[in-house]
């Protein structure tokens, strides 16, 4: 053999002898003898350590080499799939696959999304299927990788978004090297995250590979959408296809969305054109803009007022019918409320107060009749209680709320009668007159403190609005911790413009998911907005490592207000009830001495930053600055010291 490896074997014989042939070295040295220099390393020794491998080497006689491993045939099905981007942290358990992306698909449809921890690739993979409309793939090393993904997993569990969830792992265990891989292996990987994924297979062949692989991803995608997990065993990645003859690979057929059935959809429609009072609910109900346009006629139809309850973009914020800010008011008065997908069904007629005891009440009247339409009657799981408490509304129908919404708009014009008509044009006038109010009210509160510093948030999401409004634009962060501003001064139209909420309420979710998305956002030629919070940044700060890069058009403007303030809040309340020093409440949750530079942590990231910026009449400026960054197709992140909401 000619070849590298006995080249280097030669290399490290030759400069072992020399070393072991030193002159003058005696057995009988003292122990307290100058201790000999290191020698410098022998020429053969240097170029076998520097010089790369050579690509046209023969397949050695010891087999060490394969040419077509099944690694191969899992990136196939990967694009066969149509999955385009696979995130991931490097790991030895799923080295085949990784190889076999960089190589034998060149790093293209997949492409490799470079990943700083596993919690970020999957929360990069969430964050995209929410824009992108389909799953992404991450790769997660095992037990500890699984471990580090769980949060994330969980979060798009909660939020019901598609996942392909590939976890390396070596079943056999004749074929694990001792110490690190007796760790870094499990005998039923997918039980650590069984209870969040809808599905889960630990294929032994490569023909149960390819069959798996398929059913994952047609369930992972057929609502109620959730993550799958493969387990892709060692072996099989890096074994040789003994014939690739005799692997059949299963078309891809992707089911239809359940719908609901016309009888429903005809009681639900008679019970909406015969209310007084109804109110229409949207959490996870819209995906595309044609559902979007299909609830506003919904809605118009009825001259109902739409609360959206934001687990998706579902309605129009400048629609005369989003009165989203009047929810409590509104269901309080609701004769009849129409729930789609609403993740919380039992909240919308209940409530519980953080008070002691926490007492369950009525919100108003209490004897409003609901209708949920919901993809939840169809699939749940019992350890994680993210199906919030159980309700038995008047009509629950089972099916996905976007696939059944042109058949409620055509049952709800072929139930109306003449007299509802006009009863639905009376209340016309008054709901675009609350509407005008609520908005009205929004400008007016937004001006509080509009000179303060720290800046207020109201403040904050005006001014990036200023430099993004004539953008082609989507914000890709939760709106909660800045009092919902974006969603009460800026102008949604379009479904993709908003990611919606996080799911499962995980901290670490913004930045990353913020990337993912900002990479769909990318492909579609959008420019993504992130309002970061600083405490979820500190979670999982190497995202912004990756959106530098993969060159990832996303302008982050920090929400720094210096503490994790939620939970500052909640300290303080339990010392108030317990009359203990409320002014406690701050130790264990500020994020202060020393105060983090996230513009330096970010420029450390090779991102463009600037700030903190303080002063309200400095901010514009540095946007402006920012985004001229981004329109170049790079990050940008502005620090901004901020009020706590």
């Amino acid at each position: 053999m000619t070849g590298r490896r006995k080249f280097l074997k030669e290399a490290l014989v030759t400069g072992t002898a020399a070393v072991l042939a030193k002159p003058g070295a005696s057995a009988a040295q003292s122990a307290t003898d100058k201790a000999p220099d290191v020698e410098r390393p022998h020429p053969a020794l240097i170029a076998a350590e520097t010089q790369a491998p050579s690509l046209m080497e023969a397949p050695a006689a010891d087999a060490a080499h394969i040419g077509n491993p099944g690694s191969d045939l899992m990136v196939d099905l990967l694009r066969i799939a149509g999955i385009d981007y696979v995130a991931a942290m490097p790991g030895s358990t799923f080295r085949g696959i990784h190889e076999s992306i960089v190589n034998y698909a060149g790093d293209v449809h997949p492409q490799l999304i470079v990943c700083t921890h596993e919690e970020a690739s999957a929360a990069i993979a969430h964050g995209y299927a929410k824009v992108a409309g389909k799953p992404m793939a991450c790769l997660v090393h095992s037990t500890v990788g699984l471990q580090h993904a769980s949060m994330a997993i969980y979060n798009a569990w909660c939020d019901r978004v598609p996942m392909m969830v590939l976890a390396g792992n070596i079943a056999d265990a004749t074929k694990r090297r001792p110490g690190v891989e007796w760790y870094h292996t499990a005998q039923d990987l997918g039980a650590l995250v069984r209870d969040y994924t809808k599905w889960d297979d630990y294929p032994m062949s490569l023909q149960h590979y390819a069959e798996s692989f398929m059913r994952a991803y047609t369930m992972s995608v057929t609502p109620p959408m959730e993550p799958v997990l493969i387990v892709a065993d060692t072996e099989l990645q890096e074994q040789p296809i003994a014939d690739p003859r005799d692997i059949r690979v299963p078309p891809l057929r992707v089911a239809t969305p359940p719908v609901a059935s016309g009888d429903a959809l005809a009681t639900a429609a008679a019970m909406l054109c015969g209310a007084k009072t109804p109110v229409i609910v949207a959490d996870r109900a819209v995906r595309t803009q044609a559902a979007m346009d299909t609830l506003v006629r919904i809605a118009e139809s009825l001259n109902a007022p739409v609360v959206d309850q934001l687990g998706r973009m579902n309605f129009p914020t400048g629609h005369y019918l989003n009165h989203t800010s009047r929810q409590a008011k509104l269901l309080a008065q609701a004769d009849v409320i129409l729930a789609l997908e609403v993740g919380d069904v039992w909240g919308l007629t209940g409530t519980v107060p953080d008070t002691i005891e926490r007492p369950s009440k009525p919100r108003g009247h209490g004897d409003a009749r609901v209708v949920s339409i919901s993809t939840a009657y169809l699939y749940g799981k019992s350890n994680m209680q993210d199906s919030e408490r159980y309700s038995a509304p008047a009509l629950a129908i089972a099916g996905d709320a976007e696939a059944s919404l042109p058949g409620l708009l055509h049952a709800v014009l072929a139930a109306i009668t003449p007299a509802q008509r006009e009863i639905v044009a009376a209340r016309e006038q008054p709901m675009k007159l609350a509407f005008a109010e609520m908005r009205n009210n929004a400008r007016e509160a937004a001006t509080r403190a509009w000179d303060a510093s720290p800046i207020s948030t109201a403040r904050l999401c005006q001014e990036v609005w200023n430099v993004i409004r004539h953008e082609d634009w989507a914000m890709v962060s939760p709106p909660n911790p800045i009092s919902m501003w974006p969603l009460r001064l800026w102008d949604f139209t379009k479904t993709y413009q908003f990611i919606g909420s996080g799911g499962g309420y995980g901290v670490g979710y913004g930045a990353p998911a913020a990337v993912g998305a900002a990479l769909a956002h990318r492909d579609a030629g959008r420019i993504a907005v992130n309002i970061q919070t600083d405490g979820d940044l500190m979670v999982l700060p190497g995202a912004l490592w990756t959106a530098a890069h993969h060159a990832l058009p996303l302008l982050t403007v920090m929400h720094n207000n210096r503490a994790w303030h939620q939970e500052t809040m909640h300290i303080q309340r339990m010392a108030s009830r317990r009359d203990r020093h409320p002014e406690r409440g701050t130790m264990g949750t500020l994020l202060q001495d020393p105060p983090i530079d996230f513009a330096a942590l970010a420029k450390s990231m090779g991102m463009w930053a600037e700030g903190p910026v303080s002063e309200p009449g400095e901010l514009g400026p540095a946007l402006a600055r920012a985004m001229s960054q981004v329109k170049s197709g790079k990050p940008a992140l502005v620090d901004v010291l901020t009020q706590p909401r």
